[in-house]
């Protein structure tokens, strides 16, 4: 049977909130460049089509 002493269970919690952490972390960037990304494309989409999205004419 294996036993731990509080200050190996600290330790290993301590891991485990750096490790949600940086899964956090690159969750918000990931989200961060999905949204450049998209902004890109449709930069590029209205160039093809020529003008701006919700355009009026006048």
């Amino acid at each position: 049977m294996q036993t731990q002493t509080h200050a190996e269970a600290s330790k290993e919690q301590q891991l485990d909130e750096e490790l949600a952490d940086t899964l956090t972390a690159i969750s918000v960037v990931s989200k961060r460049l999905a949204q450049k990304i998209k902004a890109l494309s449709a930069k590029e989409q209205e160039k093809k089509e020529g003008g701006t999205p919700n355009e009026q004419d006048e």
